[in-house]
C-alpha cells in the first residue's frame, strides 16, 4: 500500500460499456480510462487520484462490468465485488432506464459493507431517464439517483456537489489523536526508535501524525531516541504523556515515571482507528492459548522482511516465550484474502494499520468480531507481554 491510498476512495461499478470509464475520465478532466464501445475494456481495477474541492485529495477506482461473462469474467467479477469493502462511496452507473439483477445484487454488497452511495443515469445525452424508473428506485433503495452526461458541465458539477454531500466525514475529516488527554502547554514527549526498519531518511506516519496533532492542540512536542531517554528525564521536564514505539515498551515503561502517562503510537492509532474495544477485550486472550493454536498476523502493507521484522519475528517469538506454548502462526500482508478460514484461527493480531483507511481496516476485521475470533493489535500485544497493558490504555480511558 502507498501513503495516497490513505485518501478517501470513491469506487465506480456498473455494467459492461456503460460508461463507467467516461465517468472517471469527466471526473477526473483526463483522458485517464480507456474508452471503448466493446464491452469488458476495464479487465481491473484501475486508481486514479485527483482533486474534489470540498473533499480534497480522493482516489477513484475504476472496475470491470457486474454482468462481465465466461470464466475470465467471474474473475473480473470477483476483482470488481472485492473493492467494495475498501471504498468509502460507490457510484452505482446504469444506462437506457436498464436497472436489474446485477444492479440490485451489487447493492446488496454495498449495504454488507455499509458502503454509502449514489445510483447515476449516465449517457442522457442519448437516453433520458424514465421518471418512473427514477421514483421506483429511490423509493426501495432510499437512495438518491442522479442523471450524467460527459457533455454538460451542470450534471457534472451536480455530480461532484453529490459527492460532497453523501461522503462520510469520517473519510476525509481528520480527528484528533489525541484530544481528551492532552490541553495547550502540556509536554509530549515522542520516542521514536531508528533501527533497521525505520525507513531512511524520514519517520513513519504515525509518528508524523503524532507530531502533527500534538501541534494541532497548541501543546509541546520532544522528540527523541530511545538512546536518549534517560538523559533527557535527568533534565527535569516533566511530559504529560509519553508516546513511544511499542517495541521499545519493556526499556521505556522502566526509564518513565510512573506518574507520567505512557502508550505507544500503535495503540493510539487503534484507539484513531476504531475497534479499540474489541482489541481491549481481545487481548487478554494470549493468556488462553494452547500448543497448536493458530495466530494470524495481519499486516496492511507489502515489505520486504528481515530478521527484525516485527510481526513475522519478534512478534511470534515474544508470544510463545509468554505462553511457553508452541503456536502456529500466519501472515496475511495488503488486504489479500486469509489463509485459514476465520474459525480455524484462536487469535488474530492486526498491525497498526498506518497506510490504510479507516474503512480499509474495519472492513478487515468486521467478519473476523462477527465470528468471534479474539482480535488484537501489535501494540496491546506486545504490552500484554511486556505486562504493562493496563498501564498504556490507561490515557485513553480517560478520555471516554
Amino acid at each position: 500500500m502507498k501513503p495516497k491510498d490513505l485518501k478517501p476512495h470513491i469506487g465506480i461499478f456498473g455494467r459492461r460499456n456503460i460508461g463507467k470509464s467516461s465517468l472517471i475520465n469527466a471526473l477526473i478532466g483526463q483522458e485517464v480510462a480507456i474508452v471503448s464501445n466493446e464491452a469488458g475494456t476495464t479487465t481491473d481495477p484501475v486508481k486514479k487520484s485527483i482533486e474534489i474541492f470540498g473533499i480534497g485529495p480522493v482516489v477513484i477506482t475504476d472496475t470491470a462490468g457486474i454482468d462481465d461473462v465466461g470464466e475470465l469474467g467471474a474473475l473480473r467479477i470477483d476483482k470488481s465485488m472485492g473493492v467494495i469493502p475498501n471504498v468509502d462511496f460507490a457510484i452505482l452507473l446504469i444506462a437506457n432506464n436498464i436497472f436489474g439483477e446485477y444492479e440490485t445484487k451489487i447493492i446488496q454488497e454495498f449495504d454488507i459493507y455499509d458502503t454509502p452511495y449514489i445510483i447515476v443515469h449516465g449517457k442522457s445525452d442519448i437516453v433520458s431517464i424514465n421518471n418512473k424508473l427514477k421514483e421506483e428506485i429511490e423509493l426501495t433503495f432510499g437512495v438518491i439517483v442522479e442523471e450524467f452526461n460527459i457533455f454538460e458541465e451542470v450534471l457534472l458539477e451536480n455530480l461532484l456537489q453529490l459527492l460532497i454531500k453523501w461522503m462520510p466525514d469520517n473519510a476525509y475529516k481528520q480527528k484528533s489523536l489525541l484530544k481528551g488527554i492532552i490541553k495547550p502547554k502540556d509536554v509530549v514527549l515522542l520516542i521514536t526508535p531508528i533501527d533497521s526498519e525505520a525507513p531512511e531518511g524520514r519517520m513513519i506516519l504515525p509518528q508524523v501524525m503524532a507530531l502533527r496533532d500534538v501541534l494541532d492542540n497548541d501543546a509541546i512536542c520532544i522528540t527523541v531516541k530511545e538512546t536518549e531517554l534517560e538523559y533527557f528525564i535527568k533534565l527535569g521536564i516533566k511530559p504529560k504523556i509519553a508516546i513511544t514505539d511499542s517495541q521499545a515498551f519493556a526499556m521505556v515503561s522502566k526509564i518513565i515515571p510512573d506518574d507520567v502517562l505512557l502508550t505507544s503510537f500503535s495503540i493510539m492509532l487503534a484507539r484513531y482507528r476504531g475497534n479499540f474495544e474489541e482489541y481491549i477485550k481481545g487481548t487478554p486472550k494470549i493468556s488462553e492459548l494452547q500448543d497448536g493454536d493458530n495466530i494470524l498476523m495481519l499486516e496492511s502493507c507489502t515489505h520486504q522482511v528481515s530478521c527484525e521484522d516485527i510481526g513475522r519475528f519478534k512478534l511470534p517469538k515474544w508470544i510463545e516465550e509468554y505462553t511457553g506454548k508452541k503456536l502456529n502462526f500466519d501472515f496475511a500482508a495488503g488486504l489479500t484474502n486469509f489463509p485459514k478460514p476465520i474459525e480455524d484461527y484462536s487469535l488474530i493480531i492486526q498491525c497498526g494499520g498506518c497506510v490504510v483507511t479507516e474503512k480499509q481496516l474495519n472492513n478487515r476485521l468486521k467478519p473476523v468480531i462477527k465470528q468471534g475470533v479474539a482480535v488484537s493489535n501489535y501494540g496491546m500485544t506486545i504490552a500484554y507481554v511486556t505486562g504493562i497493558f493496563d498501564r498504556v490504555i490507561q490515557p485513553f480511558s480517560k478520555c471516554k
